[in-house]
């Protein structure tokens, strides 16, 4: 699939100085934010950012009060022993806003620290936008009744969460989703195989063990074992790990003891190209789905969290489907083997038939490009979406505010 074409609207000539605060707690979100303030700097250069970001962010011209590590915690006992820590943070991000005093504030998905941030800064008056809607209809409903007067806009990825959210009397504005812009389908995959001297018969699997420090760990020692199991049955199977560089070396330590050494892959260029090449994946939950299916890649999704969080979320969880391909698709179109099947053998014989059952493989592929086609926002640039609502939002402050 091609990506969008870039808006060709011309950039405003700014009348002012202008400063966005700016959040993103972890590795997706910093590429959603890099894009967005891309965008929003085209359109108006006399934009500064400042706030909580990634390296890509950095790149985009962030300048981060802290890193933003700090913030990559996943699960609900996991975060329990960083509360205090995370509490300082927020308290520090509180301050800085105060301080800087920004034209707009934005803050891109990690509802536990963002959503908390955004009614800590409420009484400054400043214009809110949460990019990425909480997703409150998959656990937790009642947590929307917290949502009223966190943000002046709601910037929603998934076509279905608007008519969600009116329901509950809260607005929500479908942008479309960014992954349809994220390149993920325009690797080389010959390209990959001659760069790392793979043969050209040779099966290669991509891994997705996740972004965050939390999570990684639990999944890496079952990936390993899998590839133990796949040496005798998929011969010359070549790993590839794309991580963030944030956590590569924490992946670089976790697979020291792989009987088959992964390519680690941290470029996203690289990655894209890894995707092309591959036969397979095996991916944790989240937005590497979606960048999976743009790309074309047959998958089976797994996850592991502490079993106390597995407990509580179990009785939580509203929705029949953890990886998002099977909620856009509304069935179980990618195997899922989540916490007490995420076991070698099943993850190894479900590898085995994505490897070599054509049809298995055709049937996933077919459904991911009916799911993309639902993706592309009202432009079909999900990022000139945004930022076209937050600009908007920009000039009706600016022409409500009273006079200096």
């Amino acid at each position: 699939m091609t990506p969008p074409t870039p808006s060709a609207a011309p950039a405003p000539a700014p009348t002012t100085k202008r400063t966005i605060w700016i959040l993103a707690g972890e590795a997706s979100g910093d590429v959603l934010g890099a894009r967005l303030m891309g965008e929003l700097a085209r359109r108006d250069p006399g934009l500064r950012f400042v706030g909580v970001g990634g390296a890509r962010m950095e790149a985009a011209g962030l300048q981060s009060e802290f890193p933003m590590r700090d913030l990559a915690v996943m699960g609900l006992v996991e975060v329990l022993p960083r509360l205090r820590f995370l509490s300082r943070r927020l308290a520090q991000a509180v301050a800085h806003i105060h301080a800087v005093r920004p034209d707009l504030i934005i803050t891109i998905d990690s509802p536990g620290f963002a959503l908390r941030l955004l009614r800590r800064v409420a009484a400054l008056s400043v214009p809110r936008v949460h990019y990425v809607a909480p997703q409150v209809w998959a656990w937790r409903e009642h947590r929307v009744r917290r949502f009223p007067g966190l943000w002046e806009r709601m910037l929603c990825l998934l076509p279905f969460e608007p008519a969600f959210f009116a329901r509950h009397g809260v607005e929500g504005r479908f942008v479309g989703h960014p992954v349809v812009q994220s390149g993920a389908d325009t690797g080389n995959g010959a390209a990959f195989r001659a760069r790392h001297g793979i043969a050209p018969d040779a099966p290669v699997l991509v891994l997705m063990p996740g972004s965050r420090r939390s999570e990684a760990p639990r999944l890496l020692p079952v990936f390993g074992e899998v590839l133990r199991l796949l040496r005798s049955r998929c011969r010359g199977i070549v790993p590839v790990v794309p991580v963030a560089p944030v956590i590569a070396d924490t992946i670089r330590r976790g697979v020291a003891n792989w009987p088959v050494q992964p390519i680690i892959v941290t470029d996203l260029q690289d990655k894209h190209d890894a995707f092309a090449a591959a036969g397979a994946a095996l991916t944790k939950s989240g937005t590497s789905t979606l960048e999976l299916a743009l790309a074309g890649v047959p998958m089976a999704v797994t996850y592991r969290v502490n079993p106390m969080t597995a407990a509580i979320a179990r009785r939580l969880i509203r929705v029949p489907y953890v990886a998002m391909v099977n909620l856009l698709a509304g069935h179980r179109l990618v195997p899922e083997l989540l916490q007490e099947r995420c076991r070698a053998d099943l993850l190894a014989e479900t590898i085995v038939r994505l490897l070599t059952d054509g049809h298995s493989a055709r049937m996933q592929r077919a459904g991911f490009r009916d799911i993309i086609a639902t993706l592309h926002g009202p432009q079909g640039d999900p990022t000139a979406a945004a930022a076209d609502e937050i600009l908007d939002l920009l000039q009706v402050e600016a022409s409500v505010a009273p006079p200096q």
